[in-house]
């Protein structure tokens, strides 16, 4: 059987264009925070960066959601001032936050506080906070997802680490570019959350995908942690 077939350890939807994949991918996070609203009169909602989702949050923001019951916050962060465009808390603030009134944003990194400070103060917002209705991921094509690069030399410590976020070195790996410090949710922290979406672009990403199932080496493809997590199975939503 092919690999991406394998319904039994997620649900993989494919999209005929970039436009349905938008339009679907952003209601489906507008009805998952809009239930959790009804049932428990708030929804909280850990959101990744990059060019990927950027389309799919403008979208989102434009649907019938009570923002002003929604918290947002990050499943990672590059070490970079959060008003730097080249971090995560820019690229959210300027996709969904400007046009999502009412929405209240917890960042994840403090300005003027060190690393290990700011991982503490995430971990204790985390733990503190509802569980997350909805984290939404993406993958590069080193098969990394949040900030888990394979390679780092604090990968292993953040699989197995019990708490919700930690801190990462990804000095020397492609795929952090020229960010190697990174606050990233961990396996821990990602299975709290109710409900967890992958969002993919072009057939790169899709054999990527694949070559990961068909290792089921979590640490030379990271993304298999959140493949893998007891509970619901991870969506993941492609387009070409």
């Amino acid at each position: 059987m092919n690999a991406l077939e394998n319904a039994d350890r997620f649900t993989l939807i494919r999209h005929g264009d970039a436009d349905a994949w938008i339009e679907t991918v952003a209601a489906e996070m507008a009805r998952n925070l809009n239930d959790d609203i009804a049932t428990d009169g708030r929804a909280r909602l850990l959101l990744s960066g990059g060019n990927t989702p950027a389309e799919v949050y403008r979208a989102l923001a434009e649907l019938d959601v009570q923002w002003d019951r929604v918290e947002v916050s990050l499943v990672d962060e590059r070490w970079l001032s959060p008003k730097d465009s080249d971090s995560n808390a820019w690229l959210v603030r300027q996709h969904l936050l400007k046009r999502a009134e009412g929405a209240h944003f917890e960042p994840i990194l403090w300005v003027g506080k060190p690393l290990p400070e700011c991982v503490h103060d995430a971990n204790l917002q985390a733990r503190q906070a509802r569980a997350p209705s909805l984290a939404v991921l993406g993958m590069g094509n080193d098969g990394h997802t949040a900030s888990l690069f394979p390679g780092s030399r604090d990968l292993a410590r953040a699989l197995e680490s019990t708490l919700p976020y930690a801190a990462l070195d990804a000095t020397g790996c492609p795929g952090a570019n020229q960010w190697p410090l990174r606050i990233t949710l961990t396996p821990h922290g990602l299975r709290r959350c109710q409900r967890r979406l992958l969002l993919l672009r072009g057939k790169q990403k899709l054999e990527v995908l694949k070559q990961a199932l068909e290792s089921n080496n979590a640490q030379l493809y990271p993304i298999l942690n959140a493949i893998d997590l007891a509970g619901p199975k991870l969506r993941i939503h492609w387009c070409d």
